[in-house]
């Protein structure tokens, strides 16, 4: 029997009921859509099965100093694991088990064996602190904690209530075969944070058969991996941009990945030569770095590089182009949909636009009534698919789903053809005398400045306009900031955009606040621009 888009969840494999019990209302519920044979998946199925089931000789896990796991290996640890997670930890299905390390094998075949054992995964970021454990630990309510020994010591300081720590180093003995438990499709198989960019972080709450879904959607269809293909990049697996590009779409595929625990981005374009990856994931800043590093013959391998986790200029993308011959795959996504559903690849692509809806989806720019607006009008993005947010017992439910509708807190525009333009987070959107001002159009005139290294765009209080645009940059080495400069830049913007537009606050900061994921934390900055002196 296949899923058939009723809202009835699917008897449940889960002794510990807690993720279904906390699940929202179902009339909170976003429209589930399933109207692609690939995204129909039996009554009964285990994602982790499913991404491990390929000739047990390829290729699998890959790290920089030459570590190789074939899909074997990683059966065998992930099986080892699992068999001491219930055999000797007494891990039940339902169970939540937070996972605490970097990128590498590791925690790739701890991710598996706690979905074997019908747990519930809830990876965080290696760089979270006690504090930011201690939240995660009480929304999940975790029952267990695995970590790299590396990076135990903060973990033991957080609050984690009744749950045990075990290190890597503790995973060993387990026995080779373990049956995997027949978890629902529908059963939770992972809790993923949001990155925190507005300072609130929630959990939501993902399927065995969205996990398997992102894979058979935006991969399948738009990244078009094959077995042959190395895959890398930097998100950590706990940001669902990772966990998808670096482990569910190539191991969906049988190819293998490179694990990095961490690298800049020179270091990604030597790991790239020096591995002859094909298929990159990262964001825009990454590229945009590779760029200026230069040496692009190290990217020659690549047929496939992924950008998401902030906007894409039009400028990175033409530059990257040109450079290397890669046409930049963006994308939209969010924690609440687990990845990608609006994209383009190939000749499709459109620089500066976002792209259209991936196979599987549905998406919309609706006014604030719910009703659609006329192409070329700004509005807010809503989008339907085979995945869809479920806050874990949060209010901000009734916030995100409206209508059948996940509404992702983004403006954006549909022109005549049909392809997304991105202009602004709803809350980013300044409006100054009168006038709506996209930050991240403002960001990507002055980008193109050859001071300028990145830089945020953000309204700040103006006792008469209202709003004005202020603009915080990062300046390259050996560029200095100062009034000559500032009257530069503004001048360089208004040569790029309207001249209304142009900021008229600039401030020179050495870096920008951004979350353990790597997006910019712009409610920091607009707490800093409360009070402003027009320049």
């Amino acid at each position: 029997m296949t899923w058939d888009n009723s809202t009835a969840l699917k008897p449940s494999a889960h002794v510990d009921t807690f993720c279904r019990d906390h699940l929202p209302p179902a009339d909170q519920w976003p429209e589930m859509v399933f109207e692609l044979d690939d995204v129909r998946y039996p009554d009964r199925v285990n994602c982790a099965v499913e991404l491990l089931t390929h000739d047990s000789d390829r290729l699998c896990l890959l790290t920089p100093d030459g570590e190789q796991w074939t899909y074997a290996d990683l059966q065998t640890a992930s099986n080892r694991i699992a068999d001491l997670l219930t055999r000797v930890h007494g891990l039940v299905p339902g169970n939540r088990v937070l996972l605490r390390g970097p990128n590498n094998p590791w925690l790739a075949a701890c991710w598996f064996a706690v979905l074997k054992a019908g747990g519930v995964v809830v990876t965080t970021m290696p760089l979270l602190r006690p504090a930011e454990l201690t939240a995660v630990a009480e929304i999940a309510r975790v029952d267990l904690a695995l970590c790299d020994p590396r990076f135990v010591d903060d973990l033991r300081l957080a609050r984690l209530g009744a749950a045990s720590i075990v290190t890597y180093e503790e995973l060993v003995g387990g026995a080779d075969h373990f049956d995997a438990v027949e978890t629902s499709a529908d059963d939770v198989a992972l809790l993923a944070f949001t990155s925190g960019t507005t300072g609130q972080p929630k959990a939501t709450m993902h399927f065995h058969r969205d996990v398997l879904a992102i894979a058979d959607t935006f991969s399948r269809h738009l990244v078009g991996p094959r077995p042959d293909d190395i895959f890398t990049g930097t998100p950590p697996l706990a940001f669902t941009f990772g966990l998808g590009g670096l482990l569910v779409f190539p191991l969906r595929a049988g190819a293998a990945t490179l694990l990095i625990e961490r690298a800049t981005p020179d270091e990604l374009a030597d790991l790239i030569e020096r591995h002859a990856v094909t298929v990159c994931f990262t964001a825009p800043t990454a590229y945009r770095a590779m760029l200026r590093a230069g040496r692009l013959e190290r990217l020659r391998s690549l047929r496939r590089a992924v950008s998401a986790g902030e906007h894409l200029p039009a400028s990175t993308w033409r530059d990257f182009f040109a450079a290397t011959g890669v046409r930049l795959i963006d994308g939209i996504g969010s924690t609440e949909m687990l990845h990608v559903f609006i994209s383009a690849a190939d000749d499709d692509i459109r620089p500066g636009a976002t792209g259209k809806e991936v196979p599987g989806y549905r998406a919309a720019v609706l006014d604030d009534d719910g009703n659609p607006v006329p192409p070329g009008t700004p509005g807010r993005l809503a989008v339907k698919g085979p995945t869809g947010c479920r806050y874990l017992d949060d209010p901000r439910q009734a916030a995100y789903v409206h209508n059948g509708w996940n509404f992702t807190g983004d403006t954006y525009l549909r022109d005549e053809d049909g392809y997304f333009h991105y202009l602004a987070r709803r809350d980013d959107m300044i409006v100054s005398s009168g006038y709506n001002i996209a930050g991240p159009e403002v960001e990507e005139a002055l980008v193109g400045h050859p001071a300028v290294s990145e830089c945020c765009v953000v309204g700040a209080p103006d006792p008469e306009r209202g709003q004005i645009v202020k603009a915080y940059v990062v300046l390259r080495d050996g560029a200095a900031g100062s009034p000559a400069l500032v009257a530069e830049l503004q001048d360089f913007a208004k040569r790029q955009i309207a001249p209304y537009k142009y900021p008229r606050a600039v401030e020179f900061i050495a870096s920008l606040p951004r979350t353990s994921t790597g997006k910019i934390q712009r409610y920091v900055l607009r707490q800093r621009s409360s009070t402003v002196e027009p320049a």
